[in-house]
């Protein structure tokens, strides 16, 4: 009998445009995982309420997200797709962890803060229990590693504590998850502010290449793109414009930092940019022809996602009757 693969699990908020940085952040890790692991990976609608939504957009988008993902090389014969909200036990374990989860640690949240300054004319009770919707998603399906940004460690630690304090309450119940943050790749920057992460809700589009964006799009992008006074291509702390570029062709291409810095060592920050805009629409456009594919099948996405949930739906309701069964409920003589 083979060794049973280690559960992975992570999921992409469907809001924005899925960009470069979540590629090379999340999605290339993924694809990398998904032979070794038993992998599921979330398009989590059910967050994304926590933002005043378009219906009819917020379908579209998760859709849209589903066919990047297989773009990207996400393949639903080795890894489960889903969408949260296709599986209702999603909400029904948080309940259950709210009743864990103290007030003080979600106050403690840094997410929390910096979205409600964001959002502030909608700061809901969702904004605020958002962690542990989250530290549910991860838990439903009994993870055993979670790959998640650094932005998103603090939450995955909220993850890790209410499995241990349900285990200790209860009895072992939950796998405690790992995190596993990519060295590199893990944080590409904003292309006009890079000192901040680039963000796939930025409402200023130039600051991200999405997936989607044509080539001439990716080119101009990469052009107006903040570098600096110098004229040196290469990676230097005090010059985040510049370094933020060097990274991005050395992720995309398989090159070092130090390949790429040789390659361009005497040439102009414009000839960089030039080739920088080249590589990455020439990187892109077998994803978006395989996206355009993708899209057009609509029997294929709705196979893909029946598939998805009905695998989620059955490890979701074994975990929860377990859960249920802890903490004192009835479970009815047959399940409904």
């Amino acid at each position: 009998m083979p060794d049973k693969k280690p559960v992975l699990l992570s999921g992409i908020q469907p809001s924005g445009h899925l960009c470069i940085g979540n590629y090379l952040g999340a999605l290339k890790n993924w694809e990398a995982l998904q032979d070794s692991h038993d992998s599921i990976f979330l398009v989590v609608d059910m967050h994304a309420l926590t933002i005043k939504q378009n219906p009819a957009k917020l379908r579209q988008r998760c859709l849209s997200y589903v066919a990047q993902y297989i773009a990207c090389g996400i393949d639903p014969e080795k890894s489960t797709i889903v969408i949260q909200s296709h599986v209702p036990q999603h909400a029904e374990l948080m309940w259950i962890l709210n009743t864990l989860t103290y007030m003080g640690e979600l106050n403690r949240m840094t997410q929390f803060k910096d979205k409600s300054k964001k959002h502030a004319a909608n700061i809901n009770a969702g904004l605020f229990t958002y962690p542990i919707l989250m530290a549910s998603d991860i838990l439903l399906y009994q993870a055993d590693l979670v790959p998640v940004g650094a932005d998103q460690k603090q939450h995955l630690e909220l993850a890790r504590d209410l499995a241990f304090r349900f285990n200790s309450t209860y009895s072992d119940t939950f796998v405690v998850p790992e995190p596993c943050i990519p060295k590199s790749g893990a944080r590409i920057m904003s292309l006009q502010e890079p000192e901040k992460k680039m963000s796939k809700s930025d409402e200023n589009l130039n600051n991200l290449i999405a997936i989607l964006d044509s080539s001439d799009i990716v080119k101009r992008k990469i052009k107006r793109a903040v570098t600096d006074s110098g004229s040196e291509v290469r990676m230097d702390k005090s010059r985040p414009g510049i370094s933020n570029l060097v990274q991005l062709y050395s992720l995309i291409t398989d090159l070092s930092v130090k390949e790429v810095e040789s390659q361009f060592s005497d040439k102009m920050y414009s000839d960089f940019k030039t080739d920088l805009g080249n590589v990455i629409a020439e990187f892109l456009t077998p994803i978006q022809k395989k996206y355009n594919e993708i899209s057009k099948d609509k029997d294929y996405l709705e196979s893909v996602l029946a598939k998805g949930a009905e695998n989620a739906f059955y490890r979701g309701r074994k975990t929860l009757s377990k859960v249920y069964r802890k903490v004192g409920f009835i479970q009815p003589a047959r399940q409904i």
